[in-house]
C-alpha cells in the first residue's frame, strides 16, 4: 500500500450518481479533492517525489474539458507508470429511474439532455462511459444508498484512519422491493418459518429476541447457518488477499422485517466474533418499510 501522499483516486461515472458528494466525503476524510480539472493538467498535480502531504481525489466526468474515454484511460495509465504511486479508478453508477428523479427534483439539467429528453441523455451518457465502468477498480452503485450509507462505503474503501482490511457489509432486504444492487453475495431466508403469521410477533422485527428465537427454532436454521459460515470462512481471506476492501452480503425475505433481519444479525455477530470488520444495515427498517 502506497503512503498517504502517494495515493490517487480518479472518480468518474454517471452524472447525478454522487461524484460531488464523494469528493466532499473524501475531503472530510483528509484527501485533497479537485473536481473537473482538464485531463491534460492532471499529471501536474501528482509528483510522487515532491512529498505531497495528502492523498489526492480527482473528479472527472463528461463536463470536464477534453473529456473522453481514451484521454481518461491514457491519464490513468500515465499516473500508474509513476513509481511509488497507487492509482485507483472509482466509478459511480445509479439506476436510470433514480437519476431521472434526482435531476427532476433538483431541477438540474443533464449535460447531455440539453436538446433531448432527460432519459435519452442519461442513456447516451451510459453508453459513452461504459468502458470506464469496465476498467474501474471499484464500482459503487448509489441507487438505493442514502448519503450517510454512501459515505460509510467510501470510508471503508478510502478512509485514512481506519484499520486496514476487508470490511464486510451485511444488509437485510425485502425481495418485493428488489435486490440490493451492490450485493456481492445474496442469501435467501424465505424458506424459514415466517413470524409475520404470528399476531404477537408481527409488530416486532428480527432485532427483537422473540423473533430471533422464533427464526432460530426453525429446523432448517442451524444447518443453514452452518453452511453459510463454512462458505464464508475460506472466502473472506481470499477476498482480502485479492485486495478487495469491501464485501456486501445481502440476506432477503419477503418483507425484510423478520427473517432476513434475524439472519443478518446472526451473520454479523459471527463475523465480529472472528475478528472481521463489519457494518450492518437493515434496508427496509432503515427506510421505514413494512
Amino acid at each position: 500500500m502506497a503512503a498517504g501522499g502517494n495515493r490517487v483516486v480518479i472518480i468518474t461515472g454517471m452524472s447525478g450518481a454522487g461524484k460531488t458528494l464523494a469528493l466532499k466525503a473524501l475531503e472530510d476524510m483528509g484527501w485533497e479533492a479537485v473536481d473537473n480539472m482538464p485531463l491534460s493538467l492532471v499529471g501536474s498535480l501528482v509528483r510522487p517525489g515532491d512529498g505531497v502531504p495528502r492523498p489526492l481525489a480527482i473528479g472527472v466526468d463528461i463536463r470536464t474539458r477534453d473529456f473522453g474515454v481514451e484521454p481518461v484511460l491514457a491519464a490513468i495509465d500515465r499516473l500508474m507508470a509513476e513509481p511509488g504511486l497507487e492509482v485507483r479508478l472509482l466509478f459511480l453508477d445509479c439506476g436510470d429511474d433514480v437519476l431521472c428523479r434526482r435531476f427532476t427534483e433538483t431541477r438540474r439539467r443533464h449535460p447531455l439532455a440539453v436538446d433531448r429528453p432527460l432519459l435519452d441523455g442519461i442513456r447516451h451518457e451510459r453508453a459513452l462511459v461504459s468502458p470506464l465502468r469496465s476498467r474501474a477498480d471499484i464500482t459503487i452503485d448509489t441507487t438505493d444508498q442514502p448519503p450517510a450509507e454512501f459515505k460509510r462505503v467510501l470510508a471503508a474503501h478510502f478512509g485514512l484512519d481506519r484499520e486496514h482490511g476487508l470490511v464486510v457489509f451485511v444488509t437485510s432486504f425485502a425481495y418485493r422491493n428488489g435486490l440490493p444492487r451492490e450485493a456481492d453475495l445474496v442469501l435467501d431466508a424465505r424458506f424459514l418459518a415466517n413470524p409475520h403469521y404470528d399476531p404477537v410477533l408481527r409488530p416486532l422485527t428480527g432485532r427483537d429476541a422473540a423473533v430471533a428465537g422464533f427464526v432460530a427454532a426453525d429446523p432448517g436454521f442451524a444447518g443453514f447457518m452452518d453452511s453459510v459460515t463454512r462458505l464464508l470462512e475460506p472466502l473472506l481471506p481470499r477476498f482480502a488477499a485479492e485486495g478487495k476492501s469491501y464485501l456486501t452480503i445481502a440476506i432477503g425475505c419477503t418483507g425484510g422485517r423478520h427473517r432476513s433481519v434475524a439472519v443478518a444479525e446472526r451473520i454479523a455477530a459471527w463475523l465480529k466474533a472472528r475478528g472481521s470488520l463489519v457494518e450492518l444495515r437493515h434496508r427496509e427498517l432503515d427506510q421505514g418499510g413494512s
